[in-house]
């Protein structure tokens, strides 16, 4: 059982997405280095972690995050969860 008093060391992100017509113009960029850089976080966090479609590898690499495991299926789209040191 999840012990409710854990401190937590991942900070998850999910569901990150830009609208067609503003990709390529570095707002995904800007914001994942807000969370990085200067949102608040609790100091017990040391990784971020997130599930990125296969086909934003490369966007996710040049923000530093790793691909973790096998590729799977969300919704019928290929994945890989990725992390990266806080």
């Amino acid at each position: 059982d999840a012990d409710p008093h854990r401190m937590w060391d991942t900070a998850k992100i999910e569901r990150v997405c830009v609208a067609l017509d503003h990709r390529g113009l570095g707002s995904g960029h800007t914001l994942l280095a807000f969370v990085h850089t200067t949102m608040p976080r609790p100091p017990q966090i040391k990784t971020f972690k997130l599930e990125a479609q296969t086909h934003a590898l490369n966007f996710y690499e040049k923000l530093g995050y790793v691909a973790e495991g096998a590729e799977f299926l969300d919704a019928g789209i290929p994945h890989y969860v990725m992390t990266r040191p806080a």
